[in-house]
């Protein structure tokens, strides 16, 4: 096994009260000292032939000691565990297990951190062989969105995807009971089993859960109605976690929405009002990055606030330019968004999309010579430094430049009587020609589409006073 150790992460709030005791009862912590964690990526030696490119061990091990020190734990190192197969009762041979015991007990470990997907067989027996409590990455993720989650939605999310995680982990809790008795005296038969009770008090909470976040989402498409009325082009910040999402956010709007070199600093969206150098006005919004094999519960429980995507009329994905596996995450990000039906890809993708490549302030000479050359084959793309600063005008530039091209066209009759018409359409739309006729003015405007979807509303307006031209 190579040995990875790495200083532990001690900037967060403890969040060992939950996830931590809920998925079994062997190793873990009955005080409220850090837990002791190693980091274990077991991985394949051999890729098998026709699969997805992967990234390397040493990237991956790397991603999970930054998940792990997303919340407060003292982290006492990390190791590559090469496997030639996939055990199915372990998941890691037996003689892995044996040098990993070893260690556990002479390093005082609590808590072993598996980055992989364990099957609640392999997590139980992965306990047993090493006698230490184990979770997975699965677990790891839901730990940290539940003590980052900072508003009733995020709460409801988090507890929904923790609940369908654990569901199926139950028989892990309640090895130590066997049955209840029903009934009294000797006619009494046994009873409801204990993991039945608790699957069954799982579902009703999970059908609870699923109402209030159905209310949620209705509440989110009020919301975006009201937006649409407002009039203001929506722009969606996605990309993978930690590319710099909130930190371009913070840069553009002035905001002060937490943003840190840290895995899911944003789970909650934030949006904020930005004007730019045109005199247009749009909303900004942040949203939760992603991550490789992010957990299907997680993308489910986060529909309603990932839905703020479909809605947007402009898509900006950031990406970390420095990261030696910017073009995998960039994949990554592109699956967990098709599923909710938004295509990234310019080819398929119904709404602009910008790849903002950030974080250029951290390429050396090569990697600036590299990325020279990538946005040379591909105009959609520029180079930004959030940090600093450096690019984010451009891209103001950019977002005004392709809402200005979606501009309509339209020549609009107005009565003399009118005056509120005439005045609407001289602040809301670019005229570029005025007319004076018999009965009122004839304009011919730019307008964005959407405001002349308010207009239309607000004033009146039908299609047989109006002519619309291709633009």
């Amino acid at each position: 096994m190579a040995d990875k150790d790495h200083r532990a992460g001690q900037k967060h709030k403890n969040a060992t009260g939950g996830g931590w005791e809920t998925h079994g009862s062997a190793g873990y912590l009955q005080d409220d000292s850090k837990p002791r964690l190693l980091v274990v990526h077991p991985y394949l030696k051999r890729q098998v032939r026709g699969d997805t490119p992967r990234r390397s061990p040493e990237a991956r091990l790397d991603e999970a000691i930054g998940l792990s020190e997303a919340i407060d734990i003292e982290l006492v190192g990390a190791v590559l565990v090469p496997l030639s197969k996939i055990v199915p009762k372990t998941f890691i041979g037996g003689g892995k297990c044996e040098e990993l015991k070893e260690r556990i007990e002479n390093e005082e470990v609590h808590i072993v951190v598996c980055d992989a997907d364990l099957s609640p067989i392999q997590q139980r027996n992965l306990e047993t062989a090493l006698d230490c409590k184990v979770i997975d990455r699965t677990a790891l993720i839901l730990e940290i969105f539940g003590a980052r989650a900072s508003t009733k939605e995020g709460d409801l999310q988090v507890e929904l995807a923790h609940l369908t995680y654990q569901k199926s982990r139950l028989v892990r809790s309640w090895t130590h009971l066997e049955r209840q008795r029903g009934g009294g005296g000797f006619m009494g038969g046994p009873g409801e089993s204990q993991i039945e009770s608790d699957r069954r008090m799982i579902d009703d909470r999970i059908v609870l859960l699923k109402r209030q976040l159905e209310q949620v989402t209705r509440t989110r498409t009020l919301q975006r109605a009201s937006r649409k009325k407002a009039p203001y082009p929506v722009v969606a910040l996605v990309g993978y976690t930690n590319a710099g999402k909130s930190t371009l956010f913070n840069k553009v709007t002035n905001a002060k929405v937490k943003a840190e070199d840290m895995l899911f600093a944003t789970l909650d969206p934030t949006m904020r009002g930005v004007t730019l150098s045109g005199g247009r006005k749009i909303i900004l919004s942040d949203t939760v990055g992603f991550i490789s094999e992010l957990p299907h519960m997680l993308v489910a429980a986060f529909r309603a606030t990932l839905e703020e995507v479909l809605e947007a009329d402009i898509i900006v994905h950031v990406r970390d330019a420095s990261h030696e596996d910017c073009e995998l995450q960039k994949q990554d990000v592109i699956t967990v968004l098709k599923d909710l039906g938004v295509e990234l890809e310019a080819s398929e993708s119904k709404v602009p999309v910008i790849e903002a490549m950030n974080k250029i302030d951290l390429l050396d000479e090569r990697g600036h010579e590299a990325l020279d050359n990538i946005l040379d084959r591909d105009p959609a793309k520029l180079a930004i430094s959030s940090l600093k600063g450096e690019g984010c005008g451009e891209l103001l530039e950019r977002l005004d430049d392709i809402l200005s091209s979606m501009n309509l066209r339209v020549e609009v009759k107005v009565p003399y009587s009118d005056g509120a018409s005439s005045a609407w359409l001289h602040s809301h739309s670019e005229v570029l020609s005025e007319e004076a006729g018999e009965e009122g003015y004839t304009y011919i405007v730019l307008i964005d589409p959407i405001r002349w979807g308010q207009y239309q509303k607000t004033h009146g307006e039908t299609p047989d006073n109006t002519v619309q031209d291709d633009w």
